[in-house]
């Protein structure tokens, strides 16, 4: 990174950081501070751990929703309060809120805030000149989309749970799901409402939404026509319903027999639980079927779709939809002997495609380095382990029942997978990395490959 940003810490000791380290930085003060809050007698009826708390901050400020311990069950309202909190500023981007705080303030949002926030927000392509005005309609965006869906479960709960739990339930539930967080507050998830429609749209509706991007979501309010949207916009949307209407009939078709699944449900209700099961992997985390109980093959295609994730700029992770995009076109570029790649009549810069490349290496070497350690810390079954890394990976909060069974060390490795989930592969890398320039240039050769 090229900014370069001096903090000033009470005692005068001038600490130089970039970008990407003061993000890292911000999130594990706001890990602490949750930690410590939901240690608070008052955050629980039974006493927890530390390593619990420091386990439900990072999942809630990661927006992943793996939980050691049952949420409706343990927490308070109060602590329950501190999740949603967590949760509301980890999705939106920490840096966000800031930059808000200074306008509220009317104080001038200097350079250093603006490079923060497009960090934060994964926006390294927006401008710093329309970044203040992407945080404004972002933040207005959120909070109404949460409000209106909060309206629409309330008519569902309140009736069934009372007022004041059935008012919770939908606060709850709707920052939650915008935020592709997947907390819930019942200990199955969503499974009771597998065939509810209202809660099917409601739930899918808002972590879908969150999980285009917040580029993406301003460009449509601006553009009003799929013609006259950016390339990202285009590739995202298509990406997205390609990805998702795919995923539904695979599932569909591997679970319609399993009867512990899908299979003794009435048609509707199954392609309802598909549904919900094909878009959820999108780093939602929420789930009305039992994952344990699917197929390994239906299994192995919900960790491609954790892998891949939500959209640049958007309240989800993984490696991001245009990155798995961008690189399907440059293998299909390759395979048919052209020297550029394109979509849409556009050329894909180089640039963007090896910073693809390098998103998915770096991916791929954190999910491998994770799934050793746990293989030697975890007595568990591979496929199992495999699908708690990669679920947290993603910050999708999906497991097959490992999460409450791992060991001290265990926690703290999906804790670290969590961590660089939500911040970025790319972005971690950039925590440690030195830049090195050099004006010597060599010359170039060929290298034998494939």
């Amino acid at each position: 990174m090229k900014k370069i940003i001096s903090l000033h810490p009470i005692r005068g000791i001038i600490i130089h950081c970039n970008p990407p380290q003061i993000l890292a930085l911000t999130f594990l003060f706001f890990i602490v501070v949750g930690a410590c809050l939901l240690k608070m007698p008052v955050a629980t009826y039974t006493s927890i751990t530390w390593l619990d708390a420091w386990f439900t901050a990072t999942s809630a400020i990661t927006v992943t929703g793996l939980v050691v311990v049952d949420t409706g069950s343990t927490y308070t309202l109060f602590g329950e309060i501190v999740i949603m909190f967590l949760m509301q500023i980890g999705g939106l981007g920490l840096m966000t809120f800031s930059v808000l705080i200074l306008m509220m303030m009317r104080k001038k949002i200097g350079l250093r805030q603006r490079l923060l926030t497009q960090e934060s927000l994964n926006l390294n392509q927006t401008s710093l000149g329309g970044l203040l005005r992407l945080v404004k309609l972002l933040f207005i965006f959120s909070i109404t989309i949460e409000a209106i869906a909060f309206i629409f479960l309330a008519v569902k709960w309140v009736p069934t749970y009372g007022w004041a739990d059935g008012l919770n339930y939908s606060l709850f539930h709707s920052i939650s799901a915008f935020n592709n967080a997947g907390f819930s507050l019942w200990s199955d998830s969503l499974s009771q409402y597998v065939g509810d429609p209202l809660v099917n749209i409601v739930i899918t509706g808002l972590f879908i939404t969150g999980g285009l991007g917040f580029t993406v979501l301003v460009d449509i309010w601006d553009k009003k026509g799929f013609h006259r949207l950016s390339l990202h916009s285009k590739l995202m949307l298509v990406g997205t319903l390609v990805i998702n209407v795919t995923a539904l009939c695979i599932l569909f078709v591997l679970e319609y027999s399993n009867p512990e699944t899908i299979g003794n449900f009435s048609f509707v209700d199954k392609l309802w639980g598909s549904y919900f099961q094909a878009v959820t992997p999108r780093t939602a985390g929420f789930n009305s079927l039992d994952i344990a109980a699917m197929n390994e093959s239906s299994i192995l295609v919900t960790m491609l779709l954790m892998f891949i994730g939500a959209g640049s700029g958007s309240t989800g992770s993984g490696i991001k939809v245009t990155t798995f995009v961008v690189m399907l076109l440059a293998t299909m570029s390759f395979l048919r002997g052209k020297n550029d790649t394109t979509a849409f009549k556009r050329t894909i810069k180089s640039h963007v495609i090896v910073r693809a490349l390098s998103i998915m290496m770096i991916s791929i070497s954190c999910i491998f380095i994770a799934i050793f350690m746990l293989t030697v810390t975890e007595n568990a079954p591979f496929l199992t382990i495999a699908f708690e890394v990669i679920s947290a990976f993603g910050t999708v909060g999906l497991s097959m029942g490992l999460t409450g069974e791992l060991t001290t060390l265990g926690k703290e490795v999906i804790m670290i997978m969590m961590f660089i989930g939500r911040i970025g592969p790319l972005t971690m890398a950039f925590v440690f990395a030195k830049k090195r320039e050099s004006s010597i240039r060599y010359p170039e050769e060929d290298v034998f490959t494939g």
